[in-house]
C-alpha cells in the first residue's frame, strides 16, 4: 500500500472506510505516514482526535484533518444548530434523541453492535459539545437506529427534543429531515482537500485544527460552528498556523 502511495503521487489519503473499521482506519494511517501523505480521516475512527496520532503526523510534518465527516446540511449539524439556538435563547434543554435510518454500507455495518460505539460517540459529542449544560446520559440518544435495504444512499433523520421556557414552560420540537448521503458529505470533504493541501504547501504538519473543528464531528477541539468557521476562514487566509 505504501508503495501504491508513493508510485501514485499522491498527496492526501482521504479515508472513508466504512464505520467500524477500526484497525483498517489506524493501518492505513499508518501508510500514510510511511508514504509522507496527509490525511483526511472522514470516518469516526479516532485519529486527529488521538494525541499519539497528532504527534507522529507533527513528527513527519504531515497534516491531518478528522475525525468524522459533517454532511453539509446533516442531521448531526441541524442538531447542533438547534441545540446552540436553544443555548442562545436561554431555553432549558432537558432531553433529546436523533434516529436516522438509511439503505448505505455504513448502515448495513451498523447492524453489528461491535461496530458503533465510536460512532455513537462521535454524534453524540458533537451535540453534548454545544449544549448550555451536558445533558445526562440516559437524557441523550443520538445515533443510527435502523437499517432500511430500499432506502440506499437516502438517509432519514427524526430529531426531538424536549425542553423549557420562561417560568419553566414545557415545549418540545419535532423535525424530520430526508437527504442522500453520499453527495451531503463530498463537497465537505472537498473544502477540506483544499485546506489540508494549503498545510502541505505552508509545510505545516498535524493535526489542523480549525478545519478539523468545523468539517469533523469528532475533532481534538470542539467549538460552535460559527466559530469553528471564523477559525477556518483564519487558517485560510493565513492568520492562524493550523
Amino acid at each position: 500500500m505504501v508503495a501504491a502511495l508513493k508510485a501514485s503521487g499522491a498527496e492526501i489519503l482521504i479515508n472513508y472506510l466504512p464505520v467500524g473499521s477500526e484497525e483498517a482506519v489506524r493501518f492505513y494511517a499508518d501508510c500514510a505516514l510511511k508514504a509522507g501523505v496527509g490525511l483526511i480521516n472522514a470516518m469516526p475512527a479516532f485519529i486527529a482526535s488521538d494525541e499519539a496520532w497528532d504527534r507522529r503526523f507533527s513528527e513527519r510534518n504531515l497534516p491531518v484533518i478528522g475525525d468524522d465527516v459533517k454532511s453539509q446540511i446533516g442531521a448531526t449539524i441541524v442538531h447542533r444548530a438547534l441545540t446552540n439556538l436553544f443555548r442562545q435563547r436561554g431555553v432549558t434543554l432537558d432531553r433529546t434523541y436523533q434516529l436516522n435510518t438509511g439503505g448505505n454500507t455504513d448502515f448495513l455495518n451498523m447492524q453489528n453492535p461491535e461496530r458503533l460505539p465510536s460512532k455513537r460517540r462521535s454524534k453524540t459529542e458533537a451535540v453534548q459539545s454545544v449544549t448550555a449544560n451536558r445533558l445526562p446520559d440516559d437524557q441523550i440518544h443520538i445515533g443510527p437506529s435502523d437499517y432500511v435495504p430500499w432506502q440506499k444512499d437516502n438517509k432519514v433523520a427524526f430529531i426531538r427534543m424536549e425542553g423549557r421556557l420562561f417560568a419553566d414552560t414545557p415545549m418540545n420540537l419535532e423535525l424530520r429531515l430526508s437527504v442522500e448521503d453520499s453527495p451531503n458529505s463530498g463537497g465537505v470533504v472537498i473544502d477540506a482537500i483544499r485546506c489540508c493541501k494549503l498545510a502541505l504547501e505552508r509545510g505545516v504538519g498535524g493535526v489542523l485544527k480549525s478545519p478539523s473543528a468545523f468539517f469533523m464531528k469528532h475533532p481534538p477541539e470542539q467549538h460552535p460552528d460559527d466559530e469553528a468557521l471564523n477559525m477556518t476562514e483564519d487558517f485560510i487566509a493565513g492568520r492562524r498556523n493550523r
